[in-house]
C-alpha cells in the first residue's frame, strides 16, 4: 500500500484525518529508515512484495531493538 492509500482508506474506513495519517507516516520514516529504504525501492521498481515478503520485513524489524529504545530504561 502507498502512503496516498493508506491515506485514503484510513480516511475512509476509520475516519482519520489525511493530516494525522501523513504526520505518523514521516515520523515512521524517521524511525524505520531501512524499512522506508526497502519500501520505496520496491516501489521504485514497481516490484510490490507479497503480503509475505512484507510481514517477514516487518517482524525482522519489529525484532531488532531500535535506536531510541537504547537510550531508554526499560523499567521506566
Amino acid at each position: 500500500m502507498t502512503k496516498e492509500e493508506c491515506i485514503e482508506a484510513l480516511s475512509k474506513h476509520a475516519n482519520i484525518e489525511p493530516v494525522i495519517t501523513s504526520t505518523v507516516w514521516k515520523e515512521l520514516e524517521k524511525e524505520n529508515k531501512e524499512f522506508f529504504e526497502a519500501y520505496a525501492q520496491s516501489k521504485s521498481n514497481d516490484d510490490r512484495m507479497s503480503e509475505e515478503e512484507t510481514s517477514k520485513m516487518i517482524q525482522k524489524i519489529i525484532s531488532q531493538p531500535s535506536e531510541s529504545s537504547k537510550d531508554h530504561d526499560p523499567d521506566e
